[in-house]
């Protein structure tokens, strides 16, 4: 998890579990791809362990890690 995204689940008082459960209830709804890099980006939606609605977006590192850029709830 990058430390944006670290900041960005406690401003939204996510836990490291409901980013998790996020993922594995999830579904990916957009794949993103860096023009430049060619790296590619995925868009997840899923819920926390409360059941409230989590955007997590994520990308595989070289060594095929999962490394998590972002999180975000719902808009106000």
């Amino acid at each position: 998890m990058t430390l944006h995204a670290d900041e960005e689940r406690d401003l939204e008082s996510f836990t490291i579990f409901d980013v998790e459960n996020g993922i594995l209830s999830g579904t990916i709804v957009e794949r993103q791809t860096d023009t430049e890099t060619r790296e590619r980006k995925y868009v997840i939606e899923g819920e926390t362990l409360d059941r409230r609605y989590i955007g997590i977006v994520a990308k595989l590192s070289p060594t095929d890690k999962l490394v998590i850029i972002t999180v975000y709830g719902e808009e106000s």
